[in-house]
């Protein structure tokens, strides 16, 4: 098992009314219900019931602010590719908290390929950049490398992201 314990999975397939509901919640998480009904073409009780459910399936996991970083101070972001030594596998889960709990830390992707984690980061200067690498990282007994690109612009995607099946 990967190092992230959220792997719930839905139990039966998504509707179109689910589909639409998660799509409309995806791009604006502040979507009022009565809109939500008015897109999927369902009454608001039902758009309600429907919202519930997908919460308690685990397909809605949370409801999150798009936040500007440079208004908070973090002005600086990163994608930070980690590599592990082989016989690190047994402290994946540890890692993962480790890393999860830094200060900066937006993202983490566990990966298949040539480095086993990518963190997005975003942290005030350089400075603090560095010393999130040097400290938080490269001084894990597991860390057998690290490399940092600096970000200079980030745009979110609008694509779906719920596929149609």
């Amino acid at each position: 098992m990967g190092p992230v314990a959220n792997d719930r999975r839905p139990s039966a397939p998504l509707t179109d009314v689910d589909r639409t509901i998660v799509e409309a919640l995806r791009r604006d998480a502040r979507t009022p219900g009565a809109e939500l009904a008015r897109r999927a073409g369902v009454a608001p009780s039902t758009a309600s019931v429907r919202l519930r459910e997908l919460e308690r399936r685990g397909v809605i996991t949370g409801y999150h602010a798009a936040v500007d970083l440079d208004a908070v101070g973090a002005s600086l972001q990163a994608m930070v590719a980690v590599r592990l030594h082989g016989g690190a596998r047994g402290r994946l889960r540890e890692f993962t908290e480790h890393v999860r709990a830094l200060p900066g830390v937006l993202s983490v992707f566990f990966l298949g390929g040539e480095e086993d984690f990518l963190l997005h980061v975003a942290t005030a200067d350089s400075a603090a950049l560095r010393d999130l690498v040097a400290d938080g990282l490269s001084t894990r007994a597991e860390v057998s490398s690290t490399r940092t690109s600096i970000i200079f612009e980030h745009t979110r995607g609008t694509g779906a992201a719920v596929p149609r099946v």
